[in-house]
This record gives structure tokens, C-alpha cells and sequence, in this order.
């Protein structure tokens, strides 16, 4: 279940809730911003392949829990962002610019050395991005459908969060095997990941 599709029912993006460590969560104001009973719009979530609780809290709002948070990867579109005016130097984790690019350069990196390290591109099984890191990285991907409609969408602060992430995830959930290991469906599934956010970060393929 992806954060378009529930779109599609709820008029309007929903917004991801919590870290995701546990379980993946949205809240949507849509049954207050439509004026549609929230117990129908629940309901019509609930039809939904994916979504696994349904809630119609007391301030109105609905509170979904979807199965497989990882399916959203495939759903990630290139959004229309300006490249923020960062400087190129210095080269450190002080400079935001550089986070941001070196994050873009890695996650591009990752789809190179699967290549050559033989991790399938087919077989993709986004319940296997279940890790703590992949799901800090999903977390922050999903804000990303709420962002292109929103009027303040703060880009620049965005960018770094899901940058920052992806470094963490890159440096402790590999996506290709370490040493003489054997890739493993796992690794297809991070191959993925680093893709979606590739798609998402600003700047070169390289450093």
C-alpha cells in the first residue's frame, strides 16, 4: 500500500506518523477537510489490499497502518525540485550541499556495484525492508506525495533528512554483500531503496 493509492480514496496524501520502527502509520484530515463522515472514509480504507488497522480517532482524524511500507519504493517519482543554492565546499558534514550530494552519489554508487557483485534487479520483496535503517529511509520517503501539495514544502530541509537517513542505512544495512557473502534477496530489495532515493536527492551521480 502506497501513499498515492491511499490518496486515491482519501482525496489527499496522508501523513506519516511516528518513527515506523514498529509499525508503519499515516494520518489523514481528509474526513475533515472533505467533510465526509470519517467512519465512511475509514470504511473504504479498509476494503484496501495492504492496510492492516483502521482508526477513526477522537479529534476526527483517521489513522491507518499499512502491512508493507516497502512497497512504496516503486511509487517514488523525480519531484520537480530546484537544486538549493548550496556551496560545493567545504566538503564535510557541516555543509548541507554535501550531505545531500554525497547521499545522491552514494545511493547512485549502489546501483553500479550491484551490477558488478551480482545482485538480481528482479525479485523485488519490499517486506524484506524491514530493518530499522531501511525503515528510516521509507519514513521520510513517504512524506514526499504530502510535500508536492503542500504550500510550504521546506525542500531544503527535506533533502537533508533523507539524506541523512540514507547515509545511515547505506553504512548499516548494506545493499550489496560484504566481502565473499552471497547477494541475497535482501540486497535486491536495499538496490531498490537506494534507487527510490536517488530519484529524490539533488546533485551528480559522482563526487
Amino acid at each position: 500500500m502506497t501513499p498515492g493509492e491511499l490518496a486515491e480514496v482519501l482525496g489527499e496524501p496522508p501523513a506519516p506518523e511516528g518513527t515506523w520502527e514498529r509499525e508503519a502509520a499515516y494520518v489523514s484530515a481528509a474526513a475533515l477537510r472533505r467533510r465526509v463522515p470519517a467512519a465512511t472514509l475509514a470504511g473504504r480504507v479498509r476494503r484496501l489490499g495492504g492496510v492492516s488497522s483502521v482508526e477513526v480517532r477522537e479529534d476526527g482524524l483517521l489513522r491507518i497502518v499499512v502491512d508493507v511500507p516497502g512497497e512504496l519504493v516503486d511509487s517514488v517519482e523525480p519531484p520537480d525540485v530546484p537544486e538549493p543554492g548550496w556551496p560545493d565546499f567545504p566538503r564535510t558534514w557541516d555543509n548541507p550541499g554535501f550531505v545531500v550530494r554525497y547521499g545522491r552519489a552514494r545511493a547512485c554508487a549502489v546501483r553500479r556495484w550491484a551490477c558488478q557483485l551480482g545482485v538480481p534487479s528482479h525479485g523485488f520483496a519490499p517486506g524484506l525492508l524491514s530493518g530499522p535503517y531501511d525503515r528510516r529511509v521509507l519514513r521520510v520517503l513517504a512524506e514526499l506525495p504530502g510535500r508536492l501539495v503542500s504550500r510550504d514544502t521546506r525542500w531544503e530541509t527535506y533533502l537533508v533528512r533523507l539524506a541523512l537517513a540514507y547515509h545511515d542505512a547505506h553504512e548499516h544495512a548494506p545493499a550489496v554483500p560484504m566481502g565473499d557473502a552471497p547477494a541475497e534477496p535482501v540486497h535486491a530489495a536495499r538496490v531498490r531503496l537506494a534507487e527510490a532515493v536517488g530519484r529524490v536527492l539533488t546533485g551528480p551521480d559522482r563526487l
